[in-house]
């Protein structure tokens, strides 16, 4: 059994523990005002923080992530204007913290996803599907495993360079939202 900590105690923090309990996982949370205090107990590490939060994190546990897979859901907006990413063009808020984290093993995942499409396992008629990009096959598999023992569809969309591909996709359909051009129970779905 893959036993997760996820650093964050909001609506996705949330919905992917309770994805992942579902499907039988252990699964601890590290709310703000644990960071850096509580430990790292998990074999993966789940980001679910925005991405501003994430630099203080990772100073925080620095080398206690050593060893560790941690998921980056986090959607690197320029959140005042809605109109822009903010890593360098070509970049991936996942590889950013691949770089800052050699040790760990990152993967980009859930960043596709609301919440509330997470918790209800559904995208219109359709199942949920976790995108997954990262560059080892174990960890893709392992995370595939536990969300799908959860009730949700997962792709393997390859290599960690694909998670600025799926920045993207994540970035269009905040707007999307945002916009009211849909809620934030709908969203993109995967057919088969």
């Amino acid at each position: 059994m893959t036993t997760f900590t996820i650093i964050g105690t909001g609506t996705m923090a949330n919905a992917i523990g309770g994805v992942l309990a579902e499907g039988g996982s252990s699964v601890t949370y590290v709310a703000k005002d644990q960071v850096g205090v509580e430990p790292l107990t998990g074999d993966v590490v789940v980001l679910a923080v925005p991405f501003p939060a994430v630099e203080s994190i990772l100073a925080a546990y620095g080398a206690a992530f050593d060893g560790k897979v941690v998921v980056d859901i986090t959607n690197p907006l320029n959140f005042e204007t809605f109109d822009s990413l903010v890593v360098p063009a070509g970049s991936s808020a996942a590889a950013e913290i691949q770089a800052r984290i050699p040790g760990a093993t990152v993967l980009k995942a859930f960043n596709t996803n609301f919440a509330a499409t997470l918790a209800s396992k559904r995208v219109g008629e359709l199942t949920t599907t976790v995108l997954i990009a990262g560059d080892s096959a174990t960890a893709k598999a392992a995370l595939s495993a536990a969300v799908e023992a959860g009730g949700l569809e997962a792709i393997d969309a390859g290599s960690l360079v694909r998670a600025h591909e799926l920045e993207a996709i994540g970035f269009a359909q905040l707007t999307l939202a945002v916009s009211e051009k849909f809620g934030w129970a709908g969203g993109f779905g995967v057919v088969r």
